[in-house]
């Protein structure tokens, strides 16, 4: 469909190493650049020249420093060009598909979406296909496509098992790269949102990190030594088995008291729909405990019990220094935070350090940039080391 691709990729070992330490912390000098990569003068000079012809990285004027100061200085610290390149970022739910445009350094410059009115492989990935031209149009030099989906990804390629749309084994990034011409990434959304927050946001510079993620399902994901743990059952739903309270509600998706019968959107509803006999939407549940109605505010109550529960359990054991809550249930903060911040209390060691606790209600454009960003690492950086 397009070959605007970044004219600076493919990208050697050494390039990739200089380009991602610029990317993630720059703008850096070349000597704090060969420090930290522990390269002599003459290497990072080799490995940084084609960077710059390329257009990836160019030299910045240094912070603070004027250009009468500046002259007879051997260099100036080198940054990314980050509209050198754009990514495409898209997540699939059940009846939308979000797409967003990133540049290099993930800011969302287009947003697209689409309604899904199929599960079939073929159609969906012909939807993609589309909104990829649509969103080509305007910005030249594609390097890539990320796509995030709720359920297990093989070779961040093959969707082996999505219990949203009912997928077995379909090679996703196989069928979009055939109608895009584009190299394209599969990854389990909240993977692919774990990166980007490690990479750009919440957790950067961190050693032992967590993003907590609560919605249609309870997502977990562990960053240890600045990389994301990868684990085997992050992407099957281990929430139904992670049980908080043995005594908590029975709901359809989970086991009796679990994460996910206590804290996930459907199971809130599914409580208050069994117990009132009348439906009604998150927003409006979270709305009506906060007015005091008996049967939300028990309900709200319990479920953020369940997160606090949740919260110093991960802080007991893994010790990060900081976990961040996201997705589009974390509304519940709002209502419920003081319940979460007691239970988190009286579950830990009245010594225990506090738990830096950071809330960001995310949108799915989040969760399509965090596929964005996915790409970004598996192109530039190179899959064996992403």
């Amino acid at each position: 469909m397009t070959d605007s691709t970044a004219g600076w990729l493919p990208l050697s070992a050494g390039e990739r190493s200089v380009a991602i330490e610029v990317l993630v912390h720059g703008p850096l000098s070349r000597t704090e650049l060969a420090r930290r990569l522990g390269l002599s003068a003459g290497s990072l000079t080799r490995l940084t020249k084609p960077l710059i012809e390329s257009g990836l990285l160019v030299e910045v004027p240094e912070a603070g420093v004027s250009a009468e100061t500046r002259q007879g200085r051997p260099s100036q610290p080198l940054d990314v060009v980050a509209d050198s390149g754009f990514f495409l970022g898209f997540k699939i739910t059940e009846d939308t598909v979000y797409g967003v445009v990133t540049t290099l350094r993930s800011h969302i410059v287009a947003r697209h979406d689409c309604p899904l009115t199929t599960h079939d492989p073929a159609e969906v990935a012909d939807v993609l296909a589309e909104m990829t031209a649509a969103l080509a149009e305007g910005h030249p030099r594609l390097a890539g496509i990320g796509i995030g989906v709720g359920g297990f990804v093989q070779d961040r390629a093959v969707v082996g098992e999505s219990p949203f749309l009912l997928w077995r084994d379909v090679p996703l990034a196989d069928l979009v790269e055939e109608r895009t011409g584009l190299p394209v990434v599969v990854e389990n959304d909240v993977a692919a949102l774990v990166e980007a927050e490690t990479w750009f946001g919440a957790g950067r510079g961190l050693d032992r990190f967590v993003v907590l993620t609560i919605g249609a399902g309870i997502g977990y994901g562990l960053v240890l030594g600045g990389k994301r743990v990868p684990f085997a059952e992050e992407d099957r739903g281990f929430g139904k088995h992670w049980i908080v309270d043995t005594n908590g509600p029975l709901t359809p998706d989970g086991r009796r008291g679990s994460a996910v019968s206590l804290l996930t959107i459907p199971s809130i509803r599914y409580q208050i729909r069994a117990a009132t006999g009348t439906d009604r939407g998150y927003e409006e549940i979270l709305a009506l405990a906060a007015a005091g109605d008996p049967m939300p505010a028990r309900v709200v109550d319990e479920a953020a019990r369940a997160l606090g529960t949740l919260v110093a359990q991960i802080s007991n054991f893994v010790m990060p220094q900081k976990i961040l809550l996201a997705g589009e249930g974390v509304g519940l903060m709002e209502v419920a935070g003081k319940r979460v911040e007691e239970t988190v209390r009286d579950l830990r060691h009245p010594l225990a350090a506090p738990v830096c606790l950071e809330t960001k209600v995310s949108d799915f454009h989040d969760w399509a940039r965090g596929a964005a960003v996915l790409a970004i690492k598996v192109l530039v950086l190179g899959s064996a080391e992403a």
